[in-house]
This record gives structure tokens, C-alpha cells and sequence, in this order.
């Protein structure tokens, strides 16, 4: 891996750190393509059954470095873009629970990042900003998709268009993030929450997340058969199985994870 982001192995699960600390993790094409392997790679390893992203120093992810590659006149703002939407489409789809850990400051793109993790907690300093408005631009990175579903059309639009800071605690009160705790605390409680995950059912953790994503879209009657198929699928598998037994037993199960 690159020195951009730093792959660090637990038993069941990796975390990810954006390693740019010097500018505040914001992002430029190594990274993104690093972020993309990592993602690749805790996938093809079986043992993997969850994901901590987070960051280095004293910021999240500032998002989109304002380097050459994005000067104006210069640059295809569309293909900058793809990249990152390559990264969200991979948080989004990856087939195990992700949490994201969000230290300092989230803007622009990265707090699409943020966003796109299952259970996101904050520390107390934490900064979420849609930053786009500043440099004349619009937001991107899964940012449209996810504010007004989060935390409602009428916030999203002023955020966007305000360009105004939200502190950890108001994302927490709006249901834009799971929870915001001390900053002394974040990397532990992520790390505990992070390892709980890896214990669990990773099967049907990942289905889980395939009906969320479905059900932005889906009518009740789609979702309905979805969760009907899902349910089926779910109840043939091992996990299944031992959660059931495990309840019989009157002990805790011990899930075999990715089928």
C-alpha cells in the first residue's frame, strides 16, 4: 500500500487511514487509488468481515486537493469526479459493514466519504461542510443522494447552497451520522464497534446494506419481494443455523461469516 493510506489488520477486520495529515487528508489521485486497492483487497480476503475508515492528524479528509490537477482551464472537473465516485460506489457496495470514524473536518467530497460508511461516528470537534459552493462548484461524490435522504430536502439545499458548517453534535441531532462522542474516545469506541461487526452475521450484514440501497428507489411492493427473497436466502445459510442453535443452547452464537 501507498504512504497516501495505511492498511492496518485486526482479527476480522482492517482499518483504513487516510494518511495525508499534513493536508488535512484531502485527496488526490494516489489516494483515491490506494483507497480503491484497499478496498479490493480486504474484499478478496475471506477473513475480513469489516472495515474502520478514518483519518490522520487532525482532519478527516478535507476533500478534493486544489492541486493542478484541478485548476480551471485545465481540468476535466468529470473525470475528477469519476474517481471519487469510484471510492463511494465501493464503500457503498462493499459486502461487509463499514465504519467510518470522523476526526476534525469532513468537507466536500469527504464528507460524501463519511456518508457512504454504514454507522458513522464523529468526535465532538468534528466538522461536516459542503464546500462546493465556495469555488463556484456543485456537490458531488453521492452528496445530492445522501443529504436529502439523511437529513431532509429543505437542509440539504441550504447546506449546499450555504456552504455552512455542521458541528457533530447538530449532524447527530439531524440523523446525518450515528452518533458523536468525545474525541478521546472516538478511536476506541470505532475500534470496539469495528470488531463487534466482524463477530456478527457478515452475510447478512451485506444483504442488509443491498436493501437499504434499494429501498431509495424500490416501491414497497419491490422491497417487500426484495426482503422476501433475502429472507429466504438468509435462512439456508450456516449463520442461520447457529444463531438458532445458539438460542437453544442459551449461548452466544459464534458466526462462521462471509458464505
Amino acid at each position: 500500500m501507498t504512504d497516501e493510506v495505511r492498511v492496518e489488520q485486526h482479527a476480522g477486520w482492517r482499518k483504513l487511514v487516510l494518511n495525508r495529515p499534513d493536508k488535512l487528508n484531502a485527496a488526490n489521485e494516489a489516494m483515491l487509488r490506494a483507497l480503491l486497492a484497499a478496498l479490493d483487497e480486504a474484499e478478496a480476503d475471506r477473513a475480513c468481515r469489516a472495515l474502520l475508515l478514518t483519518g490522520e492528524g487532525r482532519g478527516f479528509c478535507a476533500g478534493q486537493e486544489l492541486g493542478p490537477a484541478v485548476m480551471p482551464g485545465r481540468a476535466d472537473l468529470g473525470a475528477v469526479a469519476a474517481l471519487h465516485h469510484r471510492l463511494v460506489r465501493g464503500l457503498r457496495e462493499m459486502p461487509m459493514p463499514v465504519v467510518c470514524a470522523v476526526n476534525g473536518v469532513a468537507a466536500g467530497a469527504g464528507a460524501s466519504y463519511a456518508l457512504a460508511c454504514d454507522i458513522v461516528l464523529a468526535s465532538r470537534s468534528a466538522k461536516f461542510i459542503q464546500a462546493f459552493v465556495k469555488i463556484g462548484l456543485v456537490p458531488d461524490s453521492g452528496a445530492s443522494f445522501f443529504l436529502p435522504r439523511l437529513i431532509g430536502e429543505a437542509r440539504a439545499r441550504a447546506l449546499a447552497m450555504l456552504g455552512e458548517t455542521v458541528d457533530a453534535d447538530r449532524a447527530e441531532a439531524w440523523g446525518m451520522i450515528w452518533k458523536a462522542v468525545d474525541d478521546a474516545t472516538l478511536l476506541p469506541e470505532a475500534e470496539k464497534l469495528t470488531a463487534h461487526l466482524a463477530t456478527q452475521p457478515t452475510d447478512a450484514l451485506a444483504a442488509m446494506k443491498r436493501m437499504f440501497a434499494a429501498s431509495a428507489t424500490n416501491t414497497l411492493s419491490a422491497q417487500l419481494d426484495m426482503e422476501q427473497d433475502l429472507q429466504a436466502a438468509a435462512g439456508r445459510s450456516a449463520d442461520y443455523a447457529e444463531g438458532v442453535r445458539a438460542f437453544m443452547e442459551k449461548r452466544a452464537p459464534v458466526f462462521g461469516g462471509r458464505g
